[in-house]
């Protein structure tokens, strides 16, 4: 074989390993992050905080599970920085070991009866450490696999990042599954709950093994071997790309879709106080169905946005999906389980996915190599930041025994996604832009003719 043949063999094998690293490695620390989502609806309020007002308890729980989300602009500070300066590879690496340790130790924690306020106040800074440690997984994630990626195909391999983070909500919920319906209520409370989060030893274990087969990025690597990596990417992510960094929180205030979904829509279904009455067992099939449905349209969509760009995708997924969630809340408050079911299929498993599988792809298109991980960890995680404050807004807004929930949240939600659908608009299309070339505003996409005949020799891979 000649030389070519074999850096192109060699290109193609590294591509696979790092869309199943940034699969495999979101999955297992979404797992992580998205247990505690289930518990902060399903029974962080009875265990972890004062039990005489149910209502009060609901909006502390879901108020956790937010301050995990306010951690993430500082982690995405630190790690972004980290990412742009010693590489992807380490960044994912060190997100990893973070998450996994902190999240088995929520396993370990005492209750509310057992130590009093001191329960909530370690649940707290546990959580604070999970929102740290994943604000570098999507963009460290995100950056490894399209740095990867032949032309033409980024758009489809980039998407097995969010494949990976749906399948990790799906082992999440899944996990809780078996734990809520056969172990009895008393002993779930005692300690089934903490099983999920003690199994967090084998991302630990696992996460690790996988990222350190993975080779560093080829633009990364040219970055460093010149000496041109930066000393201050913040800086500079600021001063040359804060327009692109804008309309990145804008969009990622869509993240308020799976909120309404998983998180609102769990305490809403569930809580007596709320009186719908769902059964918690139950309750969990719905994110299951909609991410297992969610991880067979990622890669799809992924894929289609190489032939049609990013932006189609994520501007119908955000005012489809908004408009969705008016149904699915109003499928819920009728104590109606198929519906509901359906219009989480719709909603969060079709919908949702023209924005959640194009965005590991467009986001760091709009973003050059020296700055990638930087500007869109601290840009994402500040749209998500500002979602993930909404669980404890929405149950403020619309409290048990308020009227008219569905049309309130539905309301507020719809509103978010006309948000993120103009920030889509307002961007450039980045999709048939060079590697090199991506982030330079003055960049000009290749004619379509050209772009087919160089995507038809990356189909290889």
């Amino acid at each position: 074989m000649s030389t070519a043949g074999v850096h192109e063999s060699h290109g193609r094998d590294q591509t696979k390993k790092a869309a199943a690293s940034g699969w495999i490695g979101s999955a297992l620390e979404y797992y992580d992050f998205f247990i505690y989502a289930t518990a902060a609806s399903l029974i962080f309020p009875q265990i972890f905080f004062p039990s005489n007002n149910p209502t009060v308890a609901i909006i502390a729980s879901l108020a956790t599970y937010g301050v995990g989300y306010v951690a993430r602009p500082i982690g995405a500070f630190v790690l972004g920085h980290w990412g742009d300066t010693h590489g992807r590879k380490t960044v994912l690496i060190l997100c990893m070991l973070l998450m996994g340790f902190s999240t088995m130790a929520v396993g370990l924690l005492p209750t509310y009866q057992q130590v009093g306020v001191l329960a909530p106040v370690l649940l707290v800074i546990l959580r604070l450490i999970q929102g740290f440690a994943v604000a570098g997984e999507i963009s460290g994630a995100s950056s490894m696999i399209l740095e990867h990626a032949p032309f033409g195909r980024r758009g489809f391999f980039a998407s097995f990042t969010l494949q990976g983070v749906q399948a990790g909500q799906i082992l999440a919920a899944a996990v809780f599954l078996p734990l809520a319906h056969y172990v009895p209520e008393a002993a779930f409370k005692t300690w089934g709950w903490r099983v999920p989060f003690l199994l967090s030893f084998v991302v630990i274990v696992a996460g690790y093994i996988i990222r350190r087969r993975v080779d560093e990025t080829p633009a990364f690597a040219e970055e460093n071997q010149h000496g041109k990596v930066p000393k201050a990417p913040v800086l500079e992510a600021f001063r040359d790309n804060w327009a692109d960094m804008l309309r990145v929180v804008c969009m990622a205030l869509m993240n308020v879709i799976p909120v309404v979904a998983a998180i609102f829509g769990a305490a809403y279904a569930v809580q007596p106080a709320y009186g719908i009455g769902f059964h918690t067992d139950v309750y969990l099939w719905i994110p299951v169905a909609g991410n297992i449905l969610a991880v067979l349209i990622i890669p799809l969509v992924g894929g289609l946005s190489d032939r049609i760009g990013r932006r189609p995708p994520i501007i119908v997924g955000a005012l489809g999906s908004g408009l969705l969630s008016f149904a699915y809340l109003y499928a819920i408050s009728i104590h109606n389980v198929p519906l509901a079911i359906v219009f989480s299929l719709l909603m969060w498993g079709i919908v949702y996915q023209g924005y959640n599988a194009i965005f590991p792809s467009f986001y760091p298109e709009l973003f050059p190599t020296r700055t990638r991980v930087t500007a869109m960890a601290i840009a994402q995680n500040v749209g998500t930041t500002i979602t993930a404050l909404l669980p404890a807004l929405f149950a403020t807004a619309a409290p048990p025994g308020s009227s008219g929930i569905p049309f309130k949240i539905g309301c507020l939600t719809f509103g978010i996604t006309i948000i993120s659908a103009l920030a889509a608009l307002s961007a450039r299309e980045t999709y048939r832009i060079r590697l090199n070339d991506l982030g330079n505003v003055g960049a000009t996409p290749m004619s379509k003719p050209e772009y087919d005949r160089l995507r038809a020799s990356s189909a290889a891979v």
